[in-house]
């Protein structure tokens, strides 16, 4: 039985804290809150927009997002501090794990795809970005279907469009909520714990494994 192994970008691959630094030079001792909310309400835009069936690219979620977190915690951001954020954005650094462990796995022979809140074409950035592109047999975005995780009908595209069965196939993601959506639609699944603070929804509806790092996850797939 061949393998599919499909990962969430933002936040599993790709560190979305990655803006902290330039928001230190922006807004001093507030950044690593600015971050943490940023990334929330983008989350939150996404999930809202999806039961709305209003939906807009996860770039206007996440500028938006960013137009919100500038009001709510007050730090005055100018226009081109915001302009430069967004793009930042874009190609933000991937965690210390990520390509050794993509690298491991494309040697055993699995097929890899990244699947992802963002449109095609700005995952296909990121990823060159930190020079893991390569490593990957394709790009899965839920703009084809114009609506965000955790709808049915995104992992039902994610298994249409790498053509493996539900039993086949692995999602690996650091968000619960990504997970649980897999999870309920049949796929197995890697939550990827990165921090002891992370807290996995009590809803009964459980990864098929949960690991601390990407390096694990060869040996419980």
């Amino acid at each position: 039985m061949s393998v599919t192994l499909t990962f969430d970008v933002y936040g599993t691959l790709i560190d979305t804290h990655g803006v902290v630094i330039r928001l230190q030079e922006y807004i001093g001792d507030k950044a690593q809150e600015f971050s943490q909310v940023w990334r929330d309400k983008q989350l939150e835009y996404s999930f809202r927009r999806g039961l709305m069936q209003a939906y807009e690219t996860f770039a206007v979620c996440t500028s938006q997002a960013l137009d919100y977190t500038d009001s709510f915690l007050g730090t005055a951001l100018t226009a081109e501090q915001k302009t430069t954020l967004l793009a930042e954005y874009r190609t933000l650094p991937a965690f210390d794990d990520v390509k050794v462990s993509l690298e491991g796995l494309k040697a055993e022979g699995y097929a890899l795809y990244a699947f992802s809140n963002g449109t095609a074409d700005a995952v296909e950035g990121l990823l060159a970005a930190a020079g893991i592109d390569a490593l990957f047999d394709g790009v899965v975005s839920v703009n084809d279907q114009q609506t965000f995780k955790p709808s049915p009908d995104v992992y039902r595209h994610l298994l249409d469009t790498t053509n493996a069965s539900a039993s086949e196939t692995w999602l690996i993601s650091s968000n619960p909520f990504d997970v649980i959506g897999a999870v309920s639609f049949g796929l197995n699944s890697a939550w990827v714990q990165r921090s002891n603070n992370s807290v996995f929804d009590p809803w009964g509806i459980e990864p098929t494994h949960t690991i601390t790092t990407l390096r694990e996850l060869a040996g419980v797939v």
